[in-house]
């Protein structure tokens, strides 16, 4: 018995060594011939919602969006599996029925009436596509698809099916055509809409409803009466989806093209945090503005959300068909021109310099060679540090900023986010002109300074993905202002004056309470307005990409409505997010050490005579006009002696003869000047 045992398992030994040794080989084979990779899929991003925003192309320029067979619409795939793998989910690659029903249809007809791929055959035939359908290729395909059944699940096959299906022309797969077709998301499909988009994979070219709408429509015609015979569709809907017109083809979505350009370079589908809806609001906005201003005129804008510091919509340019329209213009560095005032002032009240209510001179002052004026040429005289920043005086900025450092105001800005170009002197000094403009900084920066304002002074990064608002939300930014030197002057800016044909918020129910803040670059370059309410910081740019001078535009006029308009679109799509008036008592006047802002003021600055000028007069007893700026009223000397008046009230000199003069004109505080000046006359006849 044992003898007959040993013989049975030695015959039974050799085919199972054999079938060991086919099995060892196959996969040897499958190892070393594996099927083609996944191709790459085209970049999409998409809104904060997964709207997509703008896609791109592939190699070739062939659009191939990625594909989640969850969000396309269950109809379809259910009609997709009924009429071209009716049990994909229980073979393995290959159909052992359908091929039968196939070999059947060509010995009994004599033709091909069925070919028997399944889904998966047909997704190894786009990975793998061969120029003639012959036996071998029909083989190929099996092993082929054999072998993706054992790499992926069910899902990730009828993904990459979706993903490569032809559809015409530069098409591929069913969300590139169904944006290209219908011009919308494959999540919700009509029935004429599910049968062409089941019809075209089969003949692309043959039925592309641009070029052949006729063999389209019947196409789907057969999809629609083979849907209705599964009892997928009813007859009616059958009958009125094949009286649909062919459809057009449709451009691919592309907003937000700027920003998604930056977004697509991580690849694959990326998931911003921008709102569509205020990405579509801001660019049409953005448009009709730079029509109305001229055909060389361009305009880019940010929302950003303080939470996080979201980028909730952003626009580059007004216009791609607009000079300079491919730029970014929100990542170009410009002049901000007055826009970053609020922050000098900022700083003076976090230092105990300054506060809303301190009172300083809006006079003519001379900053060692460098003399500021204001924006109007005229000067209001003693003003409180408020008022001095609601009306943009140049002035009193400038001399915060000297009391303030602008190295010191530079390098709060750097650390906060804004990169700014400054032009340096050979000593490192940044030099006074930065309080009005004379740097270089980008609508992107300004934006991160401004919702740092609204956010209690805090500074962070811009947020462009769900992800890296989350690690802001976890992270600590930089202290740009202390919390009550930010509200003081959010409070400051809400009080500043409406734009030209606008009623103040406060005289307005529901309209948003916006902390505002204008500038104009040097030679009308550069209009600028940011704004912060509630949770919403917004920057807005206007001029030409090329630099060149608009005479007469200002911020106030050119930028400042726009600013208005987009808060009023975010308080419609989100009227808790933006702030309402409150009162406050800011603009009282300081007392005690912040009553007077004289830092830095060392007295009277005299006009004429300067000092060591020679003075030519034609004769004894002509009078010389005195002429100084300061603080108050002043008053001239000689040597101790007052000078006189004249019936106007002006200091009139009359020196006794030609010589050497010593001049003395001292202000309301005791503070004194003096000049020094040789006066010459005719020799005697």
């Amino acid at each position: 018995m044992a003898g007959w045992l040993t013989i049975g398992l030695r015959r039974a030994s050799v085919p199972l060594a054999s079938l060991l040794a086919a099995g060892v080989l196959l996969a040897g084979l499958d190892h070393a011939l594996p099927p083609p990779p996944m191709p790459e899929v085209s970049a999409l991003v998409t809104d904060r919602e997964g709207r997509a925003l703008r896609a791109f192309p592939v190699e070739d320029g062939r659009w191939r969006l990625p594909v989640d067979p969850e969000a396309v619409d269950p109809a379809f795939l259910a009609a997709l599996i009924e009429i071209e793998d009716q049990r994909f989910y229980t073979h393995h690659g290959v159909d052992p029925l359908a091929m039968a029903r196939a070999v059947g249809s060509l010995i009994s007809s004599g033709r091909i009436v069925s070919g028997g791929s399944t889904i998966t055959m047909q997704t190894a035939r786009l990975l793998e596509p061969r120029p003639r359908r012959t036996i071998i290729a029909k083989l190929i395909e099996m092993v082929r698809a054999i072998q993706l059944e054992r790499r992926y699940s069910k899902h990730e096959i009828l993904q990459a099916y979706l993903t490569l299906a032809p559809y015409g022309g530069n098409l591929e797969g069913v969300r590139a055509a169904s944006w290209a077709w219908f011009g919308h998301e494959p999540d919700v499909l009509t029935p004429d809409e599910i049968a062409l988009l089941i019809a075209l994979p089969q003949a692309p070219e043959a039925r592309r409803p641009d070029l052949r709408p006729d063999a389209a429509m019947a196409s789907r015609a057969r999809l629609l009466a083979r849907m209705e015979r599964a009892g997928l569709i009813s007859a009616d809907w059958a009958a009125d989806a094949a009286e649909e017109p062919a459809p057009s083809r449709r451009a691919f979505p592309a907003r937000a093209w700027h920003a998604s350009q930056h977004l697509a370079r991580a690849g694959g589908e990326v998931l911003s945090t921008i709102d569509i809806r205020l990405q579509s609001a801001l660019e049409t906005r953005l448009e009709t503005l730079a029509n109305e201003a001229g055909p060389d005129v361009q305009a880019s804008a940010l929302i950003v959300s303080l939470d996080g510091r979201e980028v909730r919509a952003a626009v580059g340019s007004a216009g791609r068909g607009r000079p300079g329209g491919w730029i970014d213009l929100t990542r170009r560095a410009r002049s901000p021109g007055s826009v970053l005032k609020p922050f000098i002032y900022g700083l003076a009240f976090e230092d105990g310099l300054a506060g809303p209510g301190t009172r300083i001179a809006d006079l003519p002052r001379r900053f060692a060679d460098y003399n500021p004026e204001n924006f109007d040429r005229s000067f209001r005289g003693d003003v409180t540090i408020a008022e001095a920043l609601q009306h943009s005086l140049n002035v009193p900025a400038v001399q915060v900023l000297d009391a303030v450092g602008a190295n010191r105001f530079l390098a709060a800005m750097s650390f906060a986010g804004g990169r700014a170009i400054v032009p340096r002197s050979t000593e490192g000094d940044a030099g006074l002109a930065i309080a009005l403009g004379g740097l270089g900084i980008t609508a992107e920066e300004i934006a991160v300074m401004f919702a740092a304002l609204g956010a209690g002074g805090e500074a962070l990064p811009l947020a462009w993905t769900p992800e890296a608002a989350a690690a802001n939300r976890e992270s600590r930014g930089f202290r740009l202002l202390d919390r009550s030197a930010a509200a003081t002057l959010v409070d400051v800016l809400q009080r500043s004056p409406a734009p030209p044909g606008l009623m103040p918020a406060r005289l307005t129910s529901g309209a948003p309470a916006i902390a505002y803040k204008t500038g104009t670059s040097y030679g009308f370059r550069d209009a600028w307005a940011a704004g912060v309410s509630g949770n919403y910081a917004v920057v807005v740019w206007v001029g030409r990409a090329d630099g060149a001078p608009r005479p007469g535009e200002t911020g106030r006029q050119a930028a400042l409505p726009a600013l208005f308009d987009i808060f009023d679109v975010i308080a419609r799509r989100d009227p808790s997010g933006v702030a309402s008036r409150t009162d406050s008592l800011v603009a009282r006047n300081a007392t005690g050490p912040l009553a007077r802002f004289d830092r830095g003021v060392s007295g009277p600055d005299i006009v004429f005579p300067p000092d060591g000028a020679e003075v030519w007069a034609d004769e004894p007893g002509r009078g010389f006009a005195l002429s100084a700026r300061g603080i108050g009223p002043l008053r001239w000397y000689q040597r101790g002696v007052p000078v006189a008046l004249d019936a106007g009230g002006q200091s009139l000199w009359q020196p006794q003869g030609p010589g050497f003069y010593e001049l003395t004109v001292v202000d309301a505080d005791g503070r004194s000047a003096r000049t020094r000046v040789r006066v010459r006359m005719p020799a005697p006849s």
